[in-house]
């Protein structure tokens, strides 16, 4: 979709569309990821191949996903008359990364990762969009529908809806229920709410970036701010998910962040007004590469420690 719609406008009536097939194949990948993701931890059982590697691998590859699922949706209407801001389309991808470290934060505090049906939900009706998409056209979200709702105020409301009605409720109660029967992880505030810093954090740094940008940042790159948050936000959640797996103690700051905030303090500083683009690709090349290395490096040490291999049932041959 980067290829074929790199700055959104593809569905705008006066821009050349997405292929059809490109949507076929869109929704059937998207409806193989959903599957897979659902039937590893069966795989693994049924094998006896569980493990911490592979939560981590399961959430971790999760965390990084939120972003591409909010952006693809994003094609089917893009920021044209018929679409929504590329802001709107920011504050959104949000609603998502919250939900998704809600449930984390849940664990790191419970002990018990629930997750909630408007995943399942989420992730079928996406699937169908892209199916009818492509056999009807972008054309056909154009059309107001039940009250003059356009298809963009339909996704706004299922992104918004979903985290109000079923995920936020749900932990809450979780939270609720495990604190009534004694049996939280961390008593106080201020642990129980470590896992969350580093995420607000990187919120208002990016908010910062956006309302301050000499270039109007977010509008320029918006694929490409979308990957730099999503790709923080993902070494941030992974960070999380192997505290919660090893029962430590969460670290307030993520280390990605000070990068991030000294590249901010130089482009709204106006040392170098003409470099803010560039910057922007530098940094989201370097977090990218500091979070496969980061992956790549827990996965390697978790190996070592289990005595397994991350890619085969066959355990490694013991000196």
């Amino acid at each position: 979709m980067a290829y074929f719609d790199p700055d959104f406008y593809a569905s705008a009536p006066d821009h050349e569309h997405v292929p059809n097939r490109v949507w076929v194949m869109v929704g059937l990948l998207n409806f193989v990821a959903y599957t897979l993701d659902g039937v590893d931890g069966k795989q693994a059982r049924r094998t006896n191949s569980s493990s911490p590697l592979g939560e981590l691998f399961d959430h971790g590859l999760d965390s990084w996903a939120c972003m591409f699922f909010v952006v693809t949706v994003y094609s089917t209407f893009g920021r044209g008359s018929n679409g929504v801001s590329v802001f709107v389309l920011y504050l959104l991808l949000w609603v998502v990364l919250f939900s998704f470290i809600l449930s984390h934060w849940e664990k790191y505090n419970t002990g018990i990762l629930f997750l909630p049906w408007g995943y399942d939900i989420s992730q079928v009706t996406i699937s169908v969009v892209y199916i009818v998409t492509a056999i009807v056209g972008v054309e056909a979200w154009y059309a107001p529908f039940l009250f003059n709702f356009l298809y963009r105020d339909l996704f706004t409301a299922m992104i918004i809806g979903c985290a109000l009605t079923v995920t936020v409720p749900m932990s809450l109660i979780n939270f609720y229920k495990a604190y009534k029967s004694n049996t939280l992880k961390h008593r106080s505030v201020y642990e129980i709410m470590l896992p969350f810093f580093s995420p607000a954090l990187l919120f208002i740094l990016c908010m910062i970036w956006i309302f301050m940008s000499p270039s109007d940042i977010l509008e320029v790159h918006p694929r490409l701010f979308y990957f730099m948050v999503g790709t923080a936000f993902a070494n941030i959640s992974c960070q999380l998910i192997v505290c919660q797996m090893s029962s430590t103690r969460c670290q307030p700051l993520n280390w990605m962040l000070l990068p991030l905030a000294l590249v901010i303090f130089v482009v709204i500083s106006g040392v170098a007004p003409h470099w803010e683009n560039l910057l922007l690709y530098l940094l989201t090349a370097f977090i990218t590469l500091a979070h496969i290395h980061y992956g790549v490096g827990v996965v390697s040490q978790l190996s070592k420690h289990f005595n397994i291999r991350p890619f085969s049932l066959q355990k490694p041959c013991m000196d």
